[in-house]
């Protein structure tokens, strides 16, 4: 794959790649100009590729965290208003989403802040959440799917929540 198409495709992967050929050329040129600060670009570079990286984690935290709220709260006008703000959320994960975020997302983690932060909001109101599973009860292509499964999901949480249960 070429390094253009690389950045087109996949600005993490991309990032990762330019920032070690810098640090090669670093140690490969050393009489390269005094000014040509190598290490700081390569790590500039990186940065691009780990800041679309964490807002890739932060929509779905937020696909998550509505997903919760919704397990927890049964009200009709407020699971469309959370059906909306995910649908929006999947909209900007599915654009920032690349192939190396995929396999290095870690889902549990980010269902663990989803969960913490559904309990925040709902604390707000004096709500609590229902028991949620230990592990994220979704894959990364069902949250990032166009299709409409908060119900399925919110089932789908349920029931591994109450497998878990029935194992202690």
């Amino acid at each position: 794959m070429s390094d253009v198409a690389a950045y087109d495709t996949d600005i993490l992967l991309w990032s990762e790649r330019q920032a070690a050929l810098l640090r090669d050329l670093k140690e490969r040129a050393r009489g390269l100009s005094n000014e040509l600060d190598l290490e700081n670009v390569a790590e500039e570079i990186e940065s691009v590729g780990r800041s679309e990286f964490r807002a890739f984690e932060s929509y779905l935290r937020l696909i998550l965290t509505h997903v919760v709220k919704a397990a927890s709260n049964p009200d009709p006008a407020l699971r469309a208003k959370w059906r909306s703000e995910i649908f929006g959320f999947q909209l900007e994960a599915r654009k920032a989403s690349t192939p190396s975020m995929l396999r290095r997302i870690d889902l549990d983690e980010v269902w663990r802040d989803a969960v913490r932060q559904a309990r925040i909001d709902m604390a707000k109101y004096d709500e609590s959440l229902v028991e949620t599973p230990t592990t994220c009860p979704l894959s990364a292509d069902e949250l990032l799917s166009s299709r409409d499964e908060i119900d399925v999901w919110a089932a789908r949480a349920d029931a591994t929540l109450a497998a878990e249960t029935s194992q202690l």
